[in-house]
């Protein structure tokens, strides 16, 4: 079992919610499960902190974080783990299982990291753009005739999966290994990964690059961010060589600036 200052480092986000009713059963799932953490995502209805169905977790309401932007929601998480089925999607990250996760929440949480577990709107879940902030999809299990669960149930599966199967007793091989290269997991495996906010400001400084180099025409440059959102998270930087990687890029784009005589 996850202990409490574990259970205090995951943060559950809910992006783009639309019924109250359904942000409640959420809250009540994670205190089900020990969980104080939420973060809500441009909510639909301004009055969802009175959700009824959040029985025994209306404090926890109350203390949810409202954000406008699911970038400002996960800002200081390390690992930020997506949620979804692959029935309509063609996942561009690493896709995870639910019952292979625990190894790698476990060894994020070795390393002393946030972590935030992701779950898009009721109506049409997680988009593209929502995914290309996450390192892995956690694909939940569900019959092929009825694909979509709940926001309220798919919380209560995942939450009761990293209570129950996440912590220091987790060993062996799993998920943590096949996300990296041998090599990259032997030199990652105790160092600590870039928070989100880390990678955004590298993803927007080579941004910045790409633009000054002429890089590719101004209506690729949305493209190109999404790309850039990708291409860092998939390449598992530790914190030090992503500062190393700014350093970088930021001598490339003063030379870069320097009128040419």
């Amino acid at each position: 079992m996850l202990t409490e200052p574990q259970r205090e480092r995951i943060n559950v986000v809910l992006v783009s919610p639309r019924n109250p009713l359904n942000i409640g059963a959420v809250a009540r799932a994670m205190a089900n499960f020990g969980f104080t953490r939420m973060r809500v995502v441009n909510p639909y209805e301004p009055h969802w902190r009175e959700a009824r169905s959040a029985v025994g977790a209306p404090e926890l309401l109350k203390g949810a974080q409202e954000t406008a932007s699911l970038a400002e929601a996960i800002r200081d998480c390390s690992l930020v783990l997506g949620t979804g089925t692959l029935t309509h999607r063609k996942a561009e990250q690493p896709v995870v299982p639910l019952d292979k996760l625990a190894p790698l929440v476990t060894e994020s949480l070795g390393r002393g990291e946030r972590i935030a577990l992701v779950f898009g709107s009721e109506k049409h879940g997680l988009t593209r753009e929502d995914l290309s902030y996450c390192h892995v999809l956690v694909e939940i299990p569900t019959d092929a005739q009825q694909p979509s669960m709940n926001l309220g149930q798919a919380a209560a599966v995942c939450l009761y999966d990293l209570a129950t199967r996440s912590g220091p007793s987790i060993t062996g091989s799993g998920i943590a290994e096949d996300r990296l290269d041998p090599a990259s997991k032997t030199a990652n495996a105790s160092k600590p990964s870039p928070t989100s906010d880390n990678l955004d400001i590298l993803s927007s400084l080579i941004e910045e690059v790409m633009v000054a180099a002429k890089y590719s025409p101004h209506t690729m440059q949305g493209a190109n961010r999404h790309d850039l959102r990708l291409i860092l998270r998939r390449m598992n930087l530790n914190a030090a060589d992503s500062r190393r990687a700014l350093g970088l890029f930021r001598r490339i784009l003063r030379r870069l600036r320097i009128p040419q005589s």
